[in-house]
């Protein structure tokens, strides 16, 4: 009796799983649809990109060169943002070339929206320096130096993409400043200086700063920015056009110095810069 218990319990063992199979059913197309996944996906980024030309060629040519994209520098944490006082050990610190501390989160919603959201890892911002040589058209004879010394260092805290599917639109949503931006525009003798471009807060709180009140933080440091990419129709027929629409640009901007002809004439702020219900459509013509 006993030897018979010992077979059956081993024949159940054996059966076991084949029976589990027995139950399994292959999912249809209707019921894949239904699953969604729980998390997505996350990158963790940093880079340097450096491009000797980039050249744009119709019949004549655009040429950008010494093209050098990465994070600020070693030692421009102190540079960053100078009015900002609380929290910069924490916001501004261990800068270097690259663009670090990034993380990218790629989410497609159940409505098959991609959402695709570009990150600090760490409480602090991204850092970015921008940097070229020479802008400058060129014809088969003649060619004119647009402008040269470009340099531009920022950070920023977001940026947001989301394709619709329900509208086809491609959205932007930034929140992004420049901390110091120049450039020399040769041909006009125009040049800039210190320019700094911010949220729309950042001014009153530096005035508030001035009368004794805390001054701006980091959250104050980037401006909001909102575009809409898509297809359209232009303005003026039905043919189809690359549209970007300006939802929101609010910011406040300061230029240390205007040059003329090598010389200074002065310095420009704009306070509560809003631009909104922008459009602009583009396409090719002959």
């Amino acid at each position: 009796m006993k030897s018979l218990k010992r077979n059956l319990l081993a024949l159940a063992i054996i059966g076991a799983p084949f029976a589990a199979q027995a139950e399994l059913k292959p999912i249809d197309d209707s019921q894949m649809g239904s699953i969604t996944g729980q998390a997505g996906v996350t990158i963790e980024l940093e880079t340097k990109v450096n491009i000797g030309e980039f050249r744009y060629t119709d019949e004549g040519s655009l040429a950008i060169k010494d093209i050098s994209i990465g994070g600020a520098g070693a030692g421009y944490e102190d540079e960053m943002f100078k009015d900002i006082e609380i929290g910069r050990s924490l916001a501004f610190k261990d800068y270097t070339d690259l663009i670090d501390n990034i993380k990218i989160e790629i989410d497609v919603a159940p409505d098959g929206d991609a959402i695709i959201n570009v990150l600090p890892i760490t409480a602090a911002p991204v850092d970015f320096g921008v940097t070229t040589g020479e802008w400058s058209l060129q014809g088969n004879t003649d060619s004119t130096l647009l402008a040269s010394n470009f340099s531009m260092r920022g950070i920023f805290n977001k940026v947001g993409i989301t394709v619709d599917t329900a509208t086809d639109k491609l959205t932007l949503d930034t929140k992004v400043g420049i901390s110091d931006l120049d450039i020399d525009v040769d041909f006009l003798a125009i040049g800039i200086r210190d320019l700094q471009l911010t949220k729309n807060t950042y001014l009153e709180k530096v005035a508030d700063k001035a009368t004794g009140g805390n001054g701006p933080t980091i959250l104050d440091a980037a401006a909001d920015i909102v575009v809409d990419v898509y297809k359209d129709q232009r303005f003026g027929s039905s043919d189809d056009s690359l549209a970007i629409d300006l939802q929101q640009f609010d910011a406040d901007m300061k230029i240390g110095q205007v040059l003329v002809g090598g010389t200074s004439i002065g310095s420009l702020t704009l306070d509560n810069l809003s631009v909104q219900n922008t459009r602009m459509r583009i396409y090719g013509h002959q």
